[in-house]
C-alpha cells in the first residue's frame, strides 16, 4: 500500500498517461487539456498539454504550453510515503486467522497446551528485545530497563509477551483483532497491580490506530503474526508509521521453505500436534530476504536477523545461524526525515524530460528525412 518518494509522482502519472495515448495517428489525439489538485496537501496545479502535428514518420513533438501553480496556504513540508497517515478501508486482518484464534482465546496461559512453544520461545526473545532497546540508551534503571519506553505488541493474544515487556518497566499497548483474546489478556493482567498500570490492551487492527499514533512508540513487536496477516506490506508500513524516528522493530516469523513446510505444517500440526491443524498458511510465510526487502523499502534498516530452533521433545528454543525455520529480526527506523524536492522543481524536471525527448524525436525526424 502506498508511492514515490517525491510529490511529482502524480504528475509522472498524468505526463506518462499522455506520452502513450500521442503515440498514434494524429485523428486519434485530439487537443488535451489536464487539470488535477492536490487540495490534501494545500496545493494545485494545472497542466495543459498540446500535441503539435505528426509527421510522416508518426514522431511526434510535444509542447506544454501553460503550467501554473497556486498554493492555497503556506506549504508544508511533505513526509516521505512511509509516514502518511493510511486509509482504515484496507485491512491487514485475515477474518479465516480470527476464526481460528478465537476457538483458542481461552487457552493463551495454559504452559503446557497450544500455545506452550510460545511460552518458551519468551526465554529468547524478551532478552532480544530488551538487549537491543537497550543499545538506543545511555542509562536504565535496576530491575526496569525499559523504563520510560513505549512499546506496542501488535497481535499479542492473551499478552504473553506483553505482561514480560511491562516486568521491564515499559509502558505497553497490546493489539489484537480478536475481542477475545483482549478479554483473556485484561483478565490476567488484573492479579498484578503494578503490570495493570504499565499495560494497556485494545481489541483493535493496527491500521485502526495508525493515524492516532503516529510516530509515538519507541518500539513495535510483531511476534509471531506477519505469518497470519493477510497484506504485509501495508503491515510494515503502518508498523513504520506508529514508530518514532530512530524507533525499533522487532519480529519474529516462520522462514518460506521446504523445510518450515515439512516441519512447521505437516509435522507440528498434521503429526505431532504441536500447534493445532490450520493454524498456518505456508504462502503466508515470508523469507528473511523478502522480509528485508520490504522493511528497507519503507524506511526501515535491517540491524539483525537470527534463526531460531524449537526442540519438541525438551520445549526449549535456541538461537542457530540457520534461518531454514524460524527467524528474529531487528529494524531501526531512519532517524533522518528526507523532504522531496517541492512541486514546481519537481514538475520542471518532467517538463525537462519532455523537451529532451522532443528534441530526440525530431532529431531523428530529420535524420529520417535525409
Amino acid at each position: 500500500m502506498w508511492g514515490g518518494r517525491k510529490l511529482s509522482s502524480s504528475g509522472s502519472r498524468f505526463l506518462g498517461a499522455h506520452r502513450s495515448a500521442f503515440r498514434g495517428t494524429q485523428a486519434d489525439c485530439p487537443r488535451l487539456t489536464t487539470s488535477a489538485a492536490y487540495s490534501k496537501n494545500q496545493l494545485s496545479w494545472t497542466l495543459q498539454i498540446k500535441p503539435s502535428v505528426f509527421s510522416e514518420y508518426r514522431s511526434m513533438c510535444f509542447k506544454s504550453y501553460s503550467m501554473t501553480f497556486a498554493c492555497l496556504n503556506r506549504m508544508k513540508s511533505y513526509s516521505l510515503p512511509w509516514t502518511r497517515p493510511y486509509s482504515t478501508s484496507r485491512t491487514t486482518v485475515d477474518s479465516s486467522e480470527v476464526k481460528t484464534f478465537l476457538a483458542l482465546a481461552h487457552r493463551w496461559w495454559d504452559e503446557q497446551g497450544v500455545y506452550a512453544p510460545l511460552h518458551s520461545m519468551n526465554d529468547l526473545r524478551v532478552p532480544f528485545i530488551r538487549d537491543n532497546l537497550l543499545k538506543t540508551v545511555a542509562d536504565h534503571q535496576p530491575g526496569k530497563p525499559l523504563s520510560g519506553m513505549k512499546i506496542l505488541d501488535v497481535g499479542c493474544g492473551g499478552g504473553l509477551l506483553t505482561e514480560p515487556l511491562g516486568r521491564l518497566g515499559a509502558s505497553v499497548i497490546g493489539i489484537d483483532p480478536v475481542d477475545e483474546n483482549i478479554k483473556t489478556a485484561q483478565h490476567h493482567k488484573s492479579f498484578d497491580p503494578v503490570l495493570d498500570k504499565r499495560i494497556e490492551y485494545r481489541a483493535c487492527s493496527l491500521e485502526k490506530i495508525v493515524e492516532e499514533t503516529a510516530e509515538t512508540f519507541d518500539a513495535v513487536v510483531a511476534s509471531e503474526v506477519v505469518e497470519h496477516v493477510i497484506d504485509l506490506e501495508m503491515f510494515i508500513q503502518c508498523c513504520c508509521q506508529v514508530l518514532k524516528p530512530g524507533g525499533s522493530l522487532f519480529i519474529t516469523t516462520i522462514n518460506k521453505t521446504q523445510l518450515s513446510y515439512a516441519l512447521g505444517i505437516v509435522f507440528s500440526e498434521q503429526i505431532a500436534g504441536i500447534v493445532p491443524k490450520g493454524t498456518h498458511t505456508w504462502e503466508k510465510f515470508v523469507s528473511p530476504e523478502k522480509l528485508e526487502s520490504i522493511l528497507e523499502s519503507n524506511g526501515l534498516s535491517v540491524q539483525t536477523v537470527a534463526g531460531m530452533l524449537y526442540n519438541p521433545f525438551s520445549g526449549y528454543w535456541h538461537w542457530s545461524k540457520n534461518t531454514s525455520l524460524n527467524y528474529a529480526a531487528h529494524a531501526v527506523k531512519s532517524s533522518i526525515q528526507e523532504h522531496p524536492a517541492p512541486a514546481e522543481f519537481a514538475l520542471k524536471e518532467e517538463t525537462e524530460e519532455l523537451r529532451i525527448e522532443t528534441s530526440t524525436n525530431s532529431g531523428v525526424h530529420e535524420e529520417l528525412k535525409k
